[in-house]
């Protein structure tokens, strides 16, 4: 389904550039500027600086004065705005909304979908609104809602690439190579013959009293069992006792 991103009489250079990168990590490269502040916004400095190497889409864009020209091709409109209208589209959640559209695609494959975001000082003109087909609201902090122009555009861009199906998250070199086979696990009776070793270690030191030992050495059997100790760290462990009993044996 083609994807297009509008935006109307953008005032800052910089959300352009930002947006261009918005779009170009979710894998979009559609972006028409209807009436920007700017005529040269696409080659200023800072749109391509915020644009962090967007640059074939900002190559690509389109500055058109009228939203009409921005138009073609374009068969469900969806604006963006965070308030509501009394009178015009009805109003969604874009991962509602997009699992709609979605669903539709199989009957239209020729849809064509563009989003429309209004001037970062006045929002959604009412007259835009009413042409489109829905207006995606983004769920924010009700006390706190006002979205970043770039900001908005990356969210969308994301949840519509993830209707879309999504990109596989690549793994890295480490996840690809093989994985080292896990040391096997000590048996009961190694398990066992370790904690043997320790009860001697603990009482040598002075402990463990063997004459109200308590529940210690169950607990240390517990805890070792949760560990799922491998053959070598019981070796290890039994490595600590005797020198336990060694250092007590030097302190006499």
């Amino acid at each position: 389904m083609h994807t297009r991103f509008i935006l109307i009489q953008t005032s800052h250079a910089g959300n352009v550039g930002a947006a261009a990168r918005a779009m170009k990590v979710m894998g979009f490269t559609d972006l028409v500027l209807v009436a920007p502040r700017w005529s040269n916004v696409l080659r200023r400095e800072e749109t391509i600086q915020r644009a962090s190497g967007a640059l074939d889409v900002l190559n690509n864009a389109r500055i058109v004065d009228t939203l009409d020209e921005a138009l073609d091709g374009v068969s469900h409109l969806c604006a963006t705005a965070m308030t509501p209208r009394d009178f015009g589209p009805p109003t969604f959640a874009p991962r509602e909304h997009f699992s709609t559209l979605v669903a539709q695609q199989t009957s239209q494959p020729q849809q064509g979908v563009a989003f429309l975001f209004g001037s970062e000082r006045f929002g959604m003109r009412n007259e835009d609104v009413y042409r489109c087909h829905a207006c995606l609201s983004i769920p924010t902090d009700p006390k706190f809602g006002s979205l970043n122009l770039a900001s908005a555009v990356q969210v969308l861009a994301y949840d519509w690439r993830q209707a879309l199906g999504g990109f596989a998250v690549p793994l890295g070199e480490p996840a690809l190579a093989a994985q080292p086979a896990q040391p096997a696990l000590a048996d009961a009776q190694q398990v066992a013959g370790m904690l043997s070793h320790w009860e001697q270690a603990l009482t040598e030191i002075g402990f463990l009293d063997p004459a109200t030992p308590k529940k210690l050495m169950p607990r240390l059997n517990q805890l070792f069992n949760r560990a799922g100790l491998s053959e070598e760290e019981i070796h290890i462990l039994r490595g600590v006792a005797k020198h336990m009993v060694l250092a007590a044996a030097h302190k006499r």
